[in-house]
């Protein structure tokens, strides 16, 4: 398996394998995060953030499945253990200490930002020497750097809700 996937990349295919491995693992937790956030969330703009998260969640399941099967077309094999998942992944998963919105999108948030820069970093790694696993991860790329964008607008909504919603009557 992953013979010609081997010799055609003109990367260092076990060290790849081990970054996609790390990338594998924090799609996983990403999934993970998401998913829990969208069960738990209470407070204001609760409908719009579950339903963002659900599809966060769903996006980043497809993720982790594009990385396997890429993982598995180089002749290697995708992270068998979950409980391996936090040792390898450097994007790591917060578990939600409180269950409020403006929290957990500032978690997520946090988490984008790790994946894009995971992303870019798979992308300067195989740019020019990996076409299809530069494609990917430009693809993967492309989605947290919107999923950023969104976890940003939620927080300028509450920064606007904020001003409308003041228990001040002066306001």
């Amino acid at each position: 398996m992953g013979d010609m996937a081997r010799r055609i990349s003109k990367t260092d295919v076990n060290d790849l394998i081990k970054t996609l491995n790390e990338a594998y693992a924090e799609e996983w937790l990403a999934y993970y995060q998401y998913f829990i956030g969208a069960k738990l969330a209470v407070g204001i703009l609760r409908p719009n953030i579950q339903k963002e998260f659900e599809e966060h969640a769903h996006q980043e399941y497809e993720h982790a499945s594009m990385v396997a099967d890429r993982i598995i077309e180089l002749g290697g094999i995708p992270v068998l253990n979950p409980d391996d998942f936090s040792k390898l992944a450097k994007c790591k998963y917060d578990a939600p200490i409180h269950e409020d919105t403006l929290s957990l999108v500032k978690q997520n948030l946090d988490a984008e930002r790790c994946a894009i820069g995971r992303y870019q970093g798979i992308c300067d790694m195989t740019f020019g020497k990996d076409y299809v696993t530069y494609r990917m991860s430009e693809h993967i790329l492309k989605e947290e750097i919107e999923h950023e964008q969104e976890m940003e607008d939620f927080l300028k909504d509450f920064s606007t809700a904020k001003n409308y919603y003041t228990d001040d009557p002066t306001n």
